[in-house]
């Protein structure tokens, strides 16, 4: 099982070691391998906090135009606010040392800090605002921005930092259990989903979205303003992911990097064409926003088992996870009528459980032979640990969430009223607007 900080500190003093038993190779080439990780982890790094321009732009092309500039200082601040809280105590609740397997404790404000403790922090916390953000596009349109600050530090302070934990730290409980999340389906993308799903739930829909008449509920759609838009932040996320999960090899001299990528590129490909099909066949037209969705779907498919699944498979879990984040985005607004704007609770919440237990299914065992699915002879050991650590997230995060956003509403600090959600959350959360000279016309 791979380790998920200072592993390359780990192996490069190998190659040190060994230079200095064999004096006929340069002590230099160590140097080399150690400052070509350094990069790479901070490119790496540089990428996935790239990937908040990605999540930016869906949000703003599937919202209404009257709140763009709301969606983009909820981006900004997640991941500000959140860098600070997890600076401050978040990297230490995730990687100190652990007490009990539940959560770590030491490092605070990074104190002590080495170059190395420097750049894998670098590494984790744009991490930690891709969970935090998430958020942003399933409460959109309808959340106060005090309620929603407050939200941001919370989660990157304690939420992710104490599951992120049990599964990333060596000494974790469910670590220990063998339970394998290569680069976040659960650790990263499930909690920032689930979290969504206590904000959605508990902050209701947006007005008009779901009209009642006698004893019958309507379901109106609200477009967003830019498909454009939209397609430009999911391939944003796309070159992104790549720094997400070939990153999380935590060494640029590493020849895993191929396999990652190419897994990581076959499972998107297969969930843009799975979901473009489902969405053709169920609606009588291909989606464009289904499809972009299903993009990321298989990105976060595969996300938990890209070390550990093979090409081909890997195109069977971005296709299947194409196929259900339609039924899922289908299931949460008709019938189940909690409103998320961008579907981030089916794309993350849902294809993040599809691709933790696929590990359980498709795990080869050719990279880590600890870890092995059912249809390659390991049985179902590996499932029931994947399927653990699924419940164990969902109910962590699900609680701790439904308390916070319950706080806020009993506050009156989570939703804006009537007349501010009517205006649009720019002139009234901001006193701005994102398209100046430009007349918008909405009645919802």
């Amino acid at each position: 099982m791979r380790k998920r900080v200072a592993f390359t500190a780990g192996i490069l003093l190998a190659p040190a070691v060994a230079f200095a038993e064999t004096p006929s190779v340069d002590e230099s080439v160590a140097l080399f391998y150690e400052a070509f990780d350094m990069l790479w982890l901070i490119l790496c790094a540089a990428l996935v906090f790239f990937m908040q321009a990605g999540f930016a732009m869906v949000e703003t092309g599937l919202t209404r135009a009257k709140n763009a500039a709301n969606i983009i200082m909820k981006n900004l601040m997640d991941f500000s606010a959140g860098a600070l809280m997890y600076f401050a105590v978040g990297w230490a609740l995730m990687y100190g040392d652990s007490v009990g397997g539940l959560f770590g404790t030491g490092q605070y404000l990074l104190s002590g800090a080495d170059e190395v403790v420097l750049r894998d922090w670098m590494f984790q916390v744009v991490f930690a605002a891709t969970a935090a953000t998430i958020v942003s596009g399933a409460m959109a349109e309808r959340t106060k921005y005090t309620g929603y600050l407050v939200y941001s530090i919370f989660i990157t302070g304690l939420i992710y930092p104490v599951s992120g934990h049990w599964i990333w730290a060596d000494e974790g409980w469910l670590a220990a259990l063998g339970f394998h999340d290569f680069a976040g389906s659960t650790v990263v993308h499930s909690v920032g989903a689930w979290a969504a799903l206590a904000g959605a739930f508990v902050l209701g829909a947006r007005r008009g979205k779901y009209v009642k008449k006698n004893g019958t509920t309507t379901v109106n759609a609200i477009q967003g303003h830019s498909i454009p838009l939209a397609a430009l932040g999911v391939f944003i996320l796309w070159f992104g992911w790549y720094g997400f999960n070939a990153g999380s090899t935590l060494s640029g001299t590493d020849p895993d990097i191929a396999h990652v990528a190419v897994t990581t590129t076959l499972a998107a490909s297969a969930g843009a064409v799975g979901a473009m099909f489902t969405s053709w066949k169920w609606f009588g037209k291909s989606d464009p926003s289904m499809a972009l969705n299903g993009a990321l779907a298989g990105l976060v498919g595969i996300t938990a088992g890209t070390w550990v699944i093979g090409p081909g498979a890997s195109v069977v879990v971005g296709l299947l996870a194409g196929v259900i984040v339609v039924a899922s985005v289908e299931l949460f607004d008709k019938i189940l009528h909690i409103d998320d704007p961008v579907g981030a609770i089916s794309v993350h919440g849902v294809c993040g459980i599809w691709g933790t237990l696929a590990v359980g299914l498709f795990a080869n065992g050719v990279n880590d032979p600890g870890v092995v699915g059912l249809f390659y002879g390991g049985g179902v050991s590996q499932l029931g640990v994947q399927l653990i650590g699924v419940i164990a997230v969902l109910v962590w995060t699900l609680g701790t969430s439904f308390v916070l956003f319950a706080t806020l509403k009993a506050a009156g600090n989570l939703r804006v009223d009537a007349t501010e959600e009517l205006t649009g959350l720019d002139l009234s959360e901001h006193a701005t607007e994102s398209y100046g000279g430009f007349q918008i016309f909405s009645n919802v």
